[in-house]
């Protein structure tokens, strides 16, 4: 089994095409508001582990799941004195009105229980523009969503297709990938088509 990459559950509920342009494709690249969220998550992954009262701070802790196939890396990860083990995922802007962010967070979960042998309740993400952390229970709905997302993301990549363009403005003019994508073209593909239809005698 490929393994696959916790961030592309991410980027697949995000939008399929910019899910497929950087995982068949192999196409990147960085805009501003990328840029900030790589700076985050380099502070994340780099910053010292700590121990505090109660609780041991682990980042950029490399973590798989052999029978999901998957494979990534986790921000931080807290460790409790009574147990109870928390991932952390950081976030450049704030919430969102899809899943997307609480799938990757959850599938960080599912990773280490398979690793740990521990059962994984909930995890936390941090959002960078609010300063705040969002509780994710990690309840059987969100399991279930997960778990699809997973058979999506391989459905997906096994065919090696990439998604026709469909513009979107709140999604597609904050994406790195726009200047590739050209999302645009296809609907001034039907707009033209449109036109050259009106021109054409009606048919006898």
């Amino acid at each position: 089994m490929d393994t696959l990459a916790l961030s592309a559950l991410q980027h697949l509920l995000y939008c399929e095409r910019q899910c497929a342009l950087i995982h068949v494709e192999q196409v990147w690249a960085d805009n501003r508001f990328t840029a900030l969220g790589n700076a985050m998550h380099k502070n994340a992954h780099e910053g010292p582990d700590e121990s505090r009262p109660g609780v041991r701070i682990t980042r950029g802790l490399r973590v798989a799941c052999e029978p999901l196939g998957l494979a990534g890396q986790c921000d931080v990860v807290e460790f409790y004195a009574d147990g109870t083990v928390l991932p952390v995922e950081y976030k450049r802007g704030k919430t969102k009105s899809h899943r997307a962010d609480e799938v990757q967070l959850c599938a960080q979960g599912l990773c280490l229980e398979s690793m740990l042998g521990v059962k994984i309740p909930e995890g936390r993400l941090y959002y960078g523009q609010t300063r705040r952390r969002v509780d994710v229970p990690f309840d059987e709905p969100l399991r279930a969503l997960t778990l699809d997302t997973v058979r999506r993301l391989r459905t997906l990549l096994d065919s090696g297709l990439t998604p026709a363009a469909q513009y979107e403005a709140e999604r597609c003019d904050q994406c790195s990938l726009i200047g590739l994508c050209i999302p645009k073209t296809g609907r001034f593909k039907k707009t033209t088509q449109a036109w050259f239809e009106r021109q054409l005698p009606p048919p006898e």
